[in-house]
């Protein structure tokens, strides 16, 4: 399993490289004035130790609004409550061995023009000395909705997920609606997308692969989003819009995400946990 674990840490790493890159290409390309966005990197670490990551965020960009692409590898021993929620989910023996270790990425992009989708990626890997498994997913979040958008994020989705098997896609997109719901609101927080966890086929490589495929498939769902949307001219109207969407989602992430939950229990910097949230955000 340590074989396992560099290989899962070494390419999440890559892919956040990747990501990063392609970000500050797309900030290149996009036609203003103002100077492109780059990204500033803050190395992070556990309140307790056990590791740590980079936060890279870019703000004020000419494309991106606010960016953050974290990556992290931490270890060290769960909390009562977070060892409890895991037992509560069946993972086995996390009582009374509450040891863990985990990788991955994760990215939130709030965008300048309305018109642009905010979007949201993760990919990871999480063991314990009974178990280990996968997760991740992205979902992409439009305060102004075009029904070919959706389409194509979905349709680009579906592609990678049928590469692996095709019952992921109808599965994990499902688990997307339930989980990006927002009870309080009656409504989900975006158009959806895939999400799924505690993946263990029992063949990590065949696990590792799709979860691989994920990280691979987002910048091909999303960027093509953006070249479309990035000039079209938006209005004061169409800003108001966009900002209280942005409330959605701060509400979803500050009560309800999973991650951000763990993240906080287990000690991790606050600001890399919390790098998800919009810049500027109204409620009516």
């Amino acid at each position: 399993m340590d074989e396992f674990k560099t290989r899962a840490s070494d390419w999440f790493n890559q892919l956040r490289d990747t990501i990063t890159a392609a970000f500050e290409a797309a900030e290149d390309s996009t036609t203003s004035s103002a100077p492109a966005g780059r990204f500033e990197v803050t190395p992070t670490t556990r309140a307790e130790g056990g590791g740590g990551g980079r936060m890279s965020v870019m703000r004020g960009g000419r494309l991106f609004e606010k960016v953050g692409v974290n990556i992290s590898t931490v270890h060290g021993t769960l909390s009562a409550g977070a060892a409890k929620a895991m037992a509560s989910r069946g993972v086995p023996g996390i009582e009374s061995d509450p040891r863990f270790w985990a990788s991955g990425v994760s990215l939130v992009a709030h965008m300048q023009n309305p018109h642009c989708p905010a979007v949201h990626m993760n990919t990871r890997m999480f063991w314990t000395p009974n178990a280990w498994w996968f997760g991740g997913g992205s979902d992409l979040n439009p305060c102004i909705e075009y029904d070919q958008d959706t389409a194509q994020f979905h349709d680009t989705l579906r592609a990678g997920c049928d590469r692996h098997d095709r019952s992921y896609y109808p599965r994990f997109k499902a688990w997307a609606d339930e989980y990006f719901f927002i009870p309080h609101r009656k409504r989900a927080r975006g158009v959806g997308g895939i999400f799924y966890d505690d993946l263990n086929t029992g063949d990590w490589e065949a696990d590792f692969a799709f979860t691989q495929e994920v990280g691979r498939t987002f910048l091909l769902a999303f960027l093509p989003l953006v070249d479309r949307r990035r000039d079209t001219p938006f209005n004061e109207s169409d800003r108001e819009t966009q900002l209280i969407h942005r409330g959605l989602y701060a509400e979803y992430n500050l009560v309800y995400d999973r991650g951000t939950k763990f993240g906080l229990e287990s000690g991790h910097d606050p600001n890399a946990v919390l790098m998800s949230l919009p810049p500027l955000a109204r409620w009516p």
